[in-house]
């Protein structure tokens, strides 16, 4: 009888993973380093171990294991296969059959704001509605849509991709998708952090913000205290997610 099953969601800094029952009951969470290096070769070698380790840990066997869910940052083919997952420094991946040969168990793989929006109307903040919009901000910036229960995965997988949608944003440096002014070169943590770095450099108000120590994290900190230089950025970036946001 299946009683248990993992999801996985692969972030740009982070993976994080978590064994559930087969109701959506979460039974246990943990958190690996994502290994960009190397074009990400060990990405997913790293998350099929660590599920391993886990069903080692609680004594479980794989006849009770429904499968393996993934959510990666990039479109993902009905196959599981990704052509390019740029943040994660990803050419062609054929997900289901890498993580599959090494766990011995049923793989689904899907775009990560995709299956997010998923799990929340199934057991999140859409439940009782059938459609929803989800919007992802992390290391990048990502989207998810559902109509009628189903998702909107268009025809190469990028259906709710939202991350690389041109803001007219002026930056110095292109996007890991070699754009330049992508949504999430100015409203994904790295994004925020980089608007920050910026403005630290133009303008000479008194701030808590250091230079060379700034990330999403300390910006809204210092926002939350009233730092006058964080809510230019904080501002600054709800703008540009506003308006993208505005336009879908």
């Amino acid at each position: 009888m299946k009683k248990y099953c993992f999801g996985i969601d692969v972030g740009g800094t982070t993976i994080k993973c978590g064994l559930f029952s087969i109701e959506g009951d979460v039974l246990d969470k943990w958190e690996i380093v994502t290994r960009t290096e190397d074009g990400g070769v060990n990405i997913l070698p790293d998350v099929a171990h660590s599920v391993l380790a886990k069903i080692a840990e609680k004594g479980i066997s794989k006849e009770e294991v429904a499968g393996v869910g993934i959510g990666v940052p990039g479109p993902v083919k009905k196959n599981g296969t990704v052509e390019a997952a740029v943040n994660l420094h990803w050419g062609f991946k054929d997900i289901v059959k890498e993580v599959s040969d090494i766990v011995g168990l049923p793989v689904k793989a899907g775009n990560d704001a995709n299956v997010a929006a998923l799990g929340e109307l199934w057991r999140g903040g859409g439940i009782g509605r059938n459609s929803l919009i989800m919007v992802t901000l992390g290391t990048g910036v990502g989207g998810g849509i559902i109509i009628d229960g189903q998702i909107v995965a268009g025809a190469h997988g990028a259906g709710g991709e939202i991350g690389h949608a041109p803001t007219g944003a002026k930056v110095e440096k292109p996007c890991n998708c070699g754009k330049y002014g992508c949504l999430e070169q100015v409203a994904s943590a790295t994004g925020i952090a980089n608007l920050a770095r910026a403005e630290l450099a133009v303008n000479n108000t008194k701030t808590l913000l250091d230079p060379n120590h700034v990330n999403a994290k300390t910006v809204f900190d210092a926002y939350k205290k009233n730092d006058k230089v964080a809510s230019v950025v904080v501002d600054r970036f709800a703008g540009y997610l506003g308006r993208a946001l505005a336009q879908f």
